[in-house]
């Protein structure tokens, strides 16, 4: 990676967003102001360090710097782990390849959202009043 070059991208997921600065640098990761070491729960963790582990030396090569907003912490973790998915994917092609075969979700996003609820239906998108027959 060139000292120059700048990435910028962003990922989506249900309500949140993540937006992904990526420089060269010697492998920190910060999440609104924080280490990732510090960030989130283990899960949420463990989800956006999977494209890190996959770059392998592309990611000690490189600073990341997010901002996410909006949504659950599963959901922006999610949102995090896309956004530097698709900037290891600019930056390389070979890693978009490798992202591909792994799983598909670290370069494209999933556009399913919650279904709006329905009238009576109790606040549920799907359940109905229970019927009696009595």
């Amino acid at each position: 990676m060139s000292s120059s070059k700048v990435i910028h991208t962003a990922g989506t997921r249900k309500r949140a967003i993540a937006r992904v600065t990526l420089t060269a640098g010697s492998g920190k990761v910060t999440i609104n102001g924080v280490s990732l070491s510090q960030y989130g729960g283990t899960m949420g963790r463990s989800r956006v360090m999977e494209p890190l582990i996959l770059a392998g030396d592309a990611a000690k090569k490189a600073d990341i710097s997010v901002s996410a907003f909006g949504g659950g912490p599963t959901g922006q973790a999610d949102a995090i782990r896309l956004a530097i998915g698709r900037a290891f994917a600019q930056q390389s092609d070979k890693l978009k390849q490798v992202f591909l075969e792994y799983d598909r979700t670290l370069l494209v996003a999933d556009v399913r959202r919650k279904e709006p609820a329905k009238p009576n239906s109790h606040g549920q998108a799907r359940a109905k009043r229970q019927k009696s027959y009595r």
